[in-house]
């Protein structure tokens, strides 16, 4: 039942974010650059966009100036992601769903991540794509330190109604191109 409601879930949230990155304007990584100035050299993950995902990579750039940044690799199905560190300009590979990691991985541990998503609730939910990489992940580096999860969407992509399991690692902040939303405020 739960499976059934994520699943009719995404599919309006991946309507959605089609539509939005469609029509979307220059700009979009701005909010995010914002929240990243005040995080400046943390160790941070972000993500190289696939399909319709809204892109942050001009915001990776530029904490790129100040620190560490990554992107996930996905090593095997169930389990956690690993981060390798990314820089601009250097060379990327495909990996796993498409995405695109580098061609000779150094992992780290970010303390900050830039959660891609399907969906998001106000307060703090994520609806992923299923797989459970980034709640494990999450649930993992939370258990060692603070760890903060900054979810990256399209205003478009909030619903109210997600179905949503204990396992479900919440947000920390959503950051859309118009808006900054901190859950429970």
């Amino acid at each position: 039942m739960l499976e059934e409601k994520k699943a009719q879930a995404r599919k309006r949230a991946f309507a959605a974010r089609k539509q939005a990155c469609e029509t979307r304007a220059p700009g979009e990584a701005g909010k995010l650059s914002e929240v990243l100035a005040g995080h400046r050299g943390v160790p941070l993950s972000g993500y190289m966009a696939i399909r319709t995902e809204i892109d942050p990579l001009p915001a990776m750039e530029e904490a790129a100036a100040h620190g560490p940044v990554g992107i996930p690799v996905i090593e095997a199905a169930g389990q956690p992601l690993r981060f390798a560190r990314w820089e601009p300009g250097m060379e990327l590979v495909p990996g796993v769903f498409g995405a695109m990691i580098p061609a000779e991985p150094e992992f780290f541990e970010p303390e900050l991540l830039i959660v891609p998503l399907v969906a998001f609730s106000r307060g703090g939910g994520r609806l992923g794509y299923g797989g459970g990489f980034y709640d494990r992940t999450l649930e993992m580096l939370r258990a060692k330190r603070p760890t903060l999860a900054i979810g990256f969407a399209f205003a478009a992509q909030e619903m109210d109604d997600l179905p949503l399991e204990p396992t479900d690692q919440p947000l920390d902040m959503i950051v859309t191109e118009t808006a900054v939303i901190s859950p429970g405020t």
